[in-house]
């Protein structure tokens, strides 16, 4: 992470509490199902990384500087990092990137530009990641946001050890198309 736009050090995190959110346990409200139900977006994977990187640096205080603006870009040419994009027509309204270490995701920023955007690409990641063979999906801190979708809290020594299991799986993001909204809600509540 970086404390600022235009502060040029980086630093790693590693908090006592970890933020994941159990991929059996994401929860689609009415409210999001309704919306997810109605919705006309288009989910794409790793179309516009850099829309969506730019997309999460916009606004007032980020931690995406311009190296690791670069540093994510690289990982993403490696097929290391992905995006995931909610697109209304032609334009990009919201979407998520993270990095891939075999069987763990670890989401670093969303954003959205539309109500509910943001609640669907992760409703929409979630279900990629179930069927790529994904165990643990990192969110790092724990937000309300997050949190009303299905995320907890762990502590360090939990967030290791499923760490170390996840990476010793071999999954895959996937470069296919993405489920629609509708098709992910159909998923979500058949395993519910």
């Amino acid at each position: 992470m970086s404390e600022g736009r235009d502060d040029p050090e980086i630093f790693w995190v590693d908090p006592r509490k970890r933020g994941i959110m159990p991929l059996d346990g994401f929860h689609l409200s009415r409210s999001l199902r309704r919306a997810m139900r109605r919705s006309d977006w288009t989910i794409t994977t790793d179309r516009d990384f850099s829309g969506v990187l730019d997309g999460c640096a916009d606004r007032d205080e980020t931690w995406i500087n311009a190296e690791i603006r670069s540093l994510y870009t690289a990982l993403f040419e490696r097929k290391q990092a992905h995006s995931l994009e909610v697109w209304e027509g032609e334009a990009l309204v919201g979407g998520v990137y993270g990095v891939v270490l075999g069987g763990a995701f670890f989401g670093e920023s969303m954003f959205s530009r539309r109500t509910n955007a943001s609640k669907i690409a992760l409703a929409c990641l979630v279900d990629r990641l179930r069927n790529g063979g994904f165990t643990l999906f990192d969110t790092q801190f724990i937000t309300s946001h997050l949190a009303s979708l299905g995320g907890i809290e762990i502590s360090r020594a939990k967030y290791h050890r499923k760490l170390a299991d996840a990476k010793a799986l071999t999954a895959s993001f996937g470069t296919g198309p993405q489920a629609s909204p509708q098709d992910v809600i159909q998923r979500m509540t058949q395993i519910s």
